[in-house]
């Protein structure tokens, strides 16, 4: 008994050792981004240079196993290595193994992707499920201002991984770039890599496609506008730090992308590379820019998916006039020039995910004989709270929906192809619901 107890200690010493050593070049990840019917994006970032590539095979059979592409990381590139599975076939789940210099990396989660499934004239569209949020402040007291550090409730991220999500959507100032960080490269990489590198984030990461927008605080100094000279610098750590399908579409620069889940088109919005001044005097003051606001609009119009998710980093529904909404500083008559469109054509099931303001709400635009319109608001993930934000005169909010403590929300699209249902929840720290609502196909 006594010699089966020595070997157990030994056992689990060895497997901490071969843990701690295989985890040493490893800096964050690995992270899921875009996945398709086809090919999977995998991202992980190493502390020096290194060789990394994966291995994945069927999540149920296990018969074969396939190999990404082998990435050298480079201190020029922040040592990050965006690894492709392109062997897959559609509608699979898959568990995959990372390697960095040869070394087989143990992980205490889950790691495993899925593609995406063809469906469309073979019956109904795949169930899924949805997380988003917005506004991750990660403290560095050293950089931060005096005082209590601004962020907190790291385990929020824990929380939201224990949902299983297909796909997580971040809405904007996913990371707080400060004073020291947003004039230099070596700033900006910094806190990217510092944001990235919490222990809470990980499992989150690790088994949730992840795509992403931008604000203000990713995007440069706060309330930044096209004027940021240092915005090519800010874009190209978003394309290294995120792995969405693009950055940048048709010509239009930006953090703008589109993908498709299911039976709905996502728009990926970039409200600060086109934006005026918000002091700005002029008229017909654009947010989106000419190329980008017609970009969304073509598509909306051409759109054949159930339900069109357009994200966007302010809130585009409220009629507050607080914060950077759509309807302050001079934007309402683009925001207008949107409804109208949307109206005119009679584009159904539109709806928006913002973030920015530090509290949640869902706001709706109902006319009669118009479709309906939609704007869900989540914010705060570990940011400062807004708690005074269910006194803001917002004519459109729906008023439980309010959530004045760090939260995020899930979207279960859930249903037949003719009848399909939005199941939208808010979650706070603990995972404890603070409100559900249920949005029908019309």
């Amino acid at each position: 008994m006594k010699k089966h107890i020595v070997f157990l200690l030994f056992f689990i010493t060895f497997l901490t050792t071969i843990f701690a050593q295989q985890n040493s070049l490893l800096q964050s990840g690995p992270m899921l981004g875009y996945a398709d019917m086809q090919e999977v994006m995998i991202w992980l970032q190493t502390k020096s240079p290194a060789s990394v590539f994966i291995e994945y095979a069927d999540l149920e059979s296990h018969s074969k196993s396939y190999r990404t592409n082998t990435v050298i990381t480079e201190k020029s590139s922040a040592f990050i290595a965006k690894l492709l599975a392109d062997s897959v076939i559609p509608g699979k789940k898959y568990t995959y193994k990372v390697f960095i210099n040869n070394e087989f990396v143990i992980f205490p989660y889950r790691t495993e992707f899925q593609t995406q499934s063809i469906w469309k004239w073979r019956g109904n569209p795949p169930e899924f499920r949805l997380l988003t949020g917005s506004c991750a402040y990660i403290n560095q007291p050293e950089h931060d201002r005096p005082g209590k550090g601004y962020g907190s409730n790291y385990q929020i991220f824990e929380k939201m991984a224990e949902q299983k999500a297909d796909l997580m959507v971040w809405l904007g100032d996913n990371v707080y770039l400060r004073e020291p960080d947003w004039n230099t490269k070596t700033g900006i990489y910094a806190r990217y890599t510092h944001t990235r590198s919490i222990k809470e984030l990980q499992p989150l990461l690790a088994s949730t496609s992840n795509y992403a927008i931008w604000d203000d605080h990713d995007y440069g100094p706060n309330d930044g506008d096209r004027g940021f000279y240092n915005k090519e610098m800010t874009l190209e750590a978003f394309k290294l730090f995120f792995a969405n399908p693009t950055v940048g579409v048709s010509g239009i620069e930006g953090a703008i992308t589109s993908f498709q889940w299911g039976d709905a088109d996502f728009f990926m919005l970039d409200d600060r590379w086109y934006r005026e001044p918000d002091n700005s005097k002029s008229d017909h003051k654009t947010m989106l820019g000419e190329k980008q606001l017609q970009w969304l609009l073509d598509n909306l119009v051409t759109s054949q998916a159930t339900f069109k998710i357009v994200a966007i980093g302010g809130q585009f529904l409220s009629t507050t006039g607080l914060f950077e909404s759509y309807y302050s500083h001079g934007f309402a008559a683009e925001r207008q020039l949107i409804i109208d469109y949307i109206y005119e054509n009679n584009i159904k099931n539109v709806i928006f995910l913002s973030g920015d303001i530090h509290f949640t709400e869902m706001s709706v635009l109902k006319a009669e004989g118009k479709p309906t319109i939609w704007d869900l608001t989540v914010s705060a993930l570990t940011s400062g709270s807004n708690t005074k934000g269910n006194e803001w005169n917002n004519t459109l909010r729906i008023p439980e929906t309010v959530v004045t403590e760090n939260n995020y929300a899930m979207i279960d699209f859930l249903g037949t192809l003719k009848e399909r249902k939005l199941i939208v929840s808010c979650f706070n720290t603990a995972n404890e619901k603070k409100w559900e609502y249920t949005i029908h196909q019309e």
